[in-house]
């Protein structure tokens, strides 16, 4: 088995913790032999821990792809709307992509994007881990054996969950949809995108309502201080307070604001950091819930629901087919398969997933290395950025719609004038 080299830009959280990891695990597979983050502290542990010299690690992706390419692949890891730029210079420099999700909040760049893969004969991998999950993929094996005859409709809720909601859309990076991507584009493509591959089918119209209903300075607390740790009166009564969840229950959540995890160290972070604002009094404007309604070619219709107002993390479906139904709940990684013609229920319960997003961050990267060895044969991926254009476009038609008062919009349409349209 050949072992694959990679470059790896933007080290923070899902670059340096959710893929980087599998060259740990698997050296005889896969070696990361340059970094660049313009954080000097997360490029140098990267650096440590995979044996990376000094003169490979760059405060930039333009110093680490100017020059000769340094390997096979490119895992691109930086903030949503810092994607475009640094994936078209690795495409050109003949490097294979694995691009973390969304591919940009520009739907522009998402086709110039898909294009620039083609033309340049690379492969371009966006990250929609949960394609790569037992759960998403035993849901795609009874739809194609036939156990339920033909998809009639999908209902799919994602629960948030009301801390994580705080933690990444309210105070974290994702809080302002200007600065990173809308709601349904940064969290929700993942959806988007499982949707149209368990359907199997083109969406052609979108509807969409939503808004930011809660996290505003309108329900903030009488007498709330910016941050949390200045004494707020609410201190005891708000399930928000940052001190208290971020030094309780909500420890492990510190480790994506500091790198120093002592009570010290996150109090620091949190009088310096975002992270100890309120989250009635952040710079957030993305929904706090939304919900999408969809209809695919032959008639399929589907509904989503996204809500940052639940007790549990998860994905609950259910698929209604025309002999059966399908009905899983991802937190508990097990699927139930009804027969309509037997009434026999059928109870698959999947083992334990190693790996963040119920293991589809561990096999994403193993897929797309054995794609790359057998790119001249194969020359595709699971979530090519051929197939992840268009969920990525009903993200954004969905958005569009919520902000016209859930006016239904055409997806061909929508594509033909944005790919009309000239970069600026």
């Amino acid at each position: 088995m050949k072992k694959i080299t990679a470059v790896l830009i933007g080290a923070g959280d899902r670059g340096a913790r959710g893929y980087a990891p599998y060259a740990l695990k698997n050296p005889h597979e896969l070696e990361i032999v340059a970094v660049a983050d313009p954080n000097a502290e997360r490029r140098d542990k990267v650096m440590t821990q995979h044996h990376i010299s000094q003169e490979r690690g760059f405060d930039t992706w333009e110093e680490l792809l100017n020059g000769p390419k340094r390997a096979d692949v490119a895992i691109i890891c930086t903030l949503d709307r810092m994607h475009y730029k640094p994936t078209l210079a690795a495409l050109h420099a003949g490097y294979h992509v694995l691009l973390e999700k969304p591919m940009s909040p520009d739907p522009l760049e998402c086709i110039e994007m898909e294009r620039a893969a083609r033309e340049h004969d690379r492969m371009l991998t966006i990250c929609h881990v949960l394609r790569y999950t037992d759960f998403w993929s035993n849901v795609k094996k009874v739809i194609q054996q036939g156990q339920i005859g033909e998809v009639v409709s999908v209902q799919l809720n994602e629960n948030v969950e009301v801390m994580h909601m705080s933690h990444s859309f309210v105070r974290g990076n994702w809080n302002n949809k200007e600065k990173s991507s809308p709601m349904i584009l940064q969290k929700s493509c993942h959806d988007m995108d499982i949707l149209s591959w368990v359907i199997d089918k083109p969406c052609l119209r979108v509807s969409s309502y939503g808004s930011l209903m809660h996290f505003k300075e309108s329900n903030a607390p009488e007498g709330a201080p910016e941050r949390c740790l200045d004494g707020c009166p609410a201190e005891n009564d708000c399930p928000f307070h940052a001190g208290r969840y971020y030094l309780g229950e909500g420890k492990g959540w510190a480790k994506k604001f500091t790198e120093d995890y002592t009570e010290e160290g996150i109090i620091s972070a949190l009088h310096t950091t975002e992270y100890g604002k309120c989250v009635y009094k952040s710079n957030n404007n993305v929904v706090d819930h939304q919900v999408v309604n969809m209809e695919f070619e032959g008639g399929v219709t589907a509904t989503f629901s996204m809500c940052g107002f639940t007790r549990e993390q998860t994905r609950i479906v259910q698929i209604m087919g025309t002999k059966g139904e399908i009905r899983g709940n991802m937190d508990d990684n097990s699927l139930s398969i009804y027969d309509f013609l037997t009434k026999h229920e059928t109870i698959i319960r999947l083992d334990t997933p190693v790996g963040g997003h119920g293991g589809g961050d561990t096999k994403i990267v193993k897929s797309f290395l054995d794609e790359v060895r057998n790119y001249e044969d194969h020359g595709t991926s699971l979530s090519s950025a051929t197939v992840s254009l268009r969920s990525h476009l009903m993200a954004f038609a969905a958005e569009e719609s919520r902000l016209h008062k859930g006016k239904s919009i055409e997806l061909e349409d929508y594509y033909q004038e944005i790919a009309s349209s000239k970069m600026v």
